[in-house]
């Protein structure tokens, strides 16, 4: 999930976002840009606009900690907006009202239009306001910015990373866009307060390791989208993976490896401590990391990466080897497939690179169980004719994300051995992302026994758009590829088709970042 996400009944705007400009388009001064090298909020009054979002909630509880007077509106309540306001933030449900009379700045969700009434009476009122990219960006002035970027993995990789140097008393603040319940119990008394799963406030200094004395450390994952990770500061980022997507923003491939070339420059000569670490097998590499002044150092599972991966899938136990210095950590990593081994691996080698110890890495990894919709085992449903089948969740949204939990699931719960099927739902995220990238969808499923498509998620896309691709043009991919698909909607449908459909050990897996996880809940449940 991109930590901008908040929940609002508006739709993501496909241009860039307003930010900080105001109405005439100039660029205004203030405390907020942090022109002298720090982001100082301490006393001012800042209003966040979808302050339920996961990344907005956590943004909201790090300006709180430093000092800023908090508020915020959003479409609906959540766990997060239960949170905020158990924890004495006012939240509005009404996007309608008014500011606060005393506004210093607005930060808006990037699911936020320009032409929200709350962005406008900014406007009319002078008040400056930030995207959340922005926002994030600035907090990132005086602290040393640990980014995760990529086009996959970077939720869980921030969160495990989080995990770690939480665990070596390294006392990073973090800020993930996903609900991670080990950052929920780290974050308790230490600013992240209930609810917090997303959130670490830190410490302003490095309290140990190699980089002791030094400003605290900040970790975030880095999204691609709207090119958001343009706006951060990072000392120190890691690089996933690039492949195509957000091309309703970017319109080809190759801007979209411009984009992440550019994040790249972002970084610091070597001299000043500038480090990336970028996937060993990125087909775009060489083109990423030419002219850098930081350090670069890759990692894979090939032996000639300079951190290399050790990975066996039928135990999960995963080596992290540092050229010259041999086994640096080693775990078991709880979370089925090589993309999650990949993303461990790439948390420790971040890890190391800030301070912490291969001891502290290997057992925090060994204890990490996930993040919520990530691969995430919902619970077992026990059949009126016996048997049970197992439900699983994902966030997967992108052909290789489906590919990859597909694959994962299958070698993790091999429910043919056992005479059952895995059998997806999957719900499209965006009709121009499904029509971009159509004939890779296509070729996803070919783990699955059964999918079951629902409507595509309409989120920014516009009107017309929405009459270009459909949901039933991916199921007559799938059926002329030999899958068994069918399209259905609404979601009570496919519950009840389930019903019908499900034999016991199947193991069930629904698929999408749009509400597609309530049919999951909503099997569990039953009649």
């Amino acid at each position: 999930m991109s930590p901008q996400a908040g929940s609002s009944s508006v739709a993501t705007p496909s241009g860039e976002h307003a930010g900080a400009r105001g109405a005439a388009g100039a660029r205004p001064q203030g405390w907020w840009e942090g022109t002298s090298g720090q982001f100082n909020p301490r006393g001012r009054s800042i209003y966040l606009i979808g302050i339920g979002g996961c990344g907005m909630s956590g943004l909201a509880r790090m300006l709180r900690g430093r000092g800023a007077l908090v508020s915020g509106s959003d479409a609906s309540r959540s766990p997060f907006t239960d949170a905020l306001q158990s924890e004495g933030v006012p939240v509005a449900f009404d996007q309608s009202g008014p500011l606060p009379e005393a506004c210093d700045l607005v930060v808006a969700s990037a699911a936020i239009r320009p032409d929200h009434p709350q962005l406008l009476e900014a406007d009319r009122r002078g008040v400056p306001h930030l995207n959340y990219a922005e926002a994030l960006g600035r907090c990132m002035l005086g602290r040393t910015g640990v980014c995760v970027a990529g086009t996959h993995g970077k939720s869980t990789t921030t969160a495990m990373l989080g995990c770690v140097l939480a665990a070596a008393g390294l006392e990073p603040g973090v800020i993930v866009g996903a609900n991670c319940p080990q950052l929920a119990e780290l974050g308790a008394g230490r600013g992240g307060g209930v609810g917090g799963g997303g959130f670490l406030l830190g410490a302003d200094v490095i309290p140990a390791g190699l980089l002791r004395g030094e400003p605290g450390l900040l970790v975030a994952e880095a999204c691609e989208f709207n090119r958001s990770f343009h706006n951060y500061q990072p000392r120190i980022a890691a690089i996933t993976s690039v492949e195509a997507d957000h091309l309703d923003i970017y319109g080809s491939l190759d801007e979209v490896v411009k984009a992440f070339a550019d994040f790249a420059q972002l970084l610091p000569a070597r001299e000043r401590g500038g480090v990336l670490l970028i996937a060993h097998e990125c087909a775009h590499r060489t083109r990423i990391t030419a002219g850098l002044r930081c350090d670069v150092q890759t990692i894979g599972f090939s032996p000639s990466a300079d951190w290399s991966v050790q990975y066996d899938p039928r135990s999960r136990r995963t080596g992290l080897v540092r050229r010259g210095e041999g086994l640096v950590a080693a775990w078991v990593t709880r979370m089925p497939g090589d993309h999650n081994a990949m993303n461990a691996a790439t948390a420790a080698a971040l890890a190391v690179i800030c301070g912490a110890d291969g001891d502290s890495i290997g057992r925090t990894l060994t204890d990490f169980a996930g993040l919520d919709r990530r691969m995430q085992l919902l619970g077992e449903r026990a059949l009126p004719r016996g048997g049970t089948v197992r439900v699983y969740d994902d966030y997967g949204h992108h052909p290789t994300e489906v590919a990859s939990t597909l694959r994962a699931l299958r070698d993790y719960e091999r429910p043919r051995e056992r005479g059952g099927r895995l059998i997806c739902v999957f719900q499209p995220h965006q009709h121009s992302r499904t029509r971009f990238l159509l004939d890779e969808f296509a070729t996803a499923f070919n783990e699955a026994d059964m999918v079951i498509v629902p409507h595509i998620y309409f989120v920014r896309d516009s009107e017309i758009e929405k009459t270009k691709v459909s949901a039933a043009d991916l199921v007559d991919k799938l059926r002329q590829r030999g899958v068994q698909a069918m399209h259905l909607y609404p979601f009570e449908a496919i519950v009840e088709a389930l019903e019908g459909v499900c034999r016991p050990e199947d193991v069930l897996v629904v698929m999408g970042a749009g509400p597609v996880d309530s049919v999951a809940r909503g099997f569990l449940k039953g009649k």
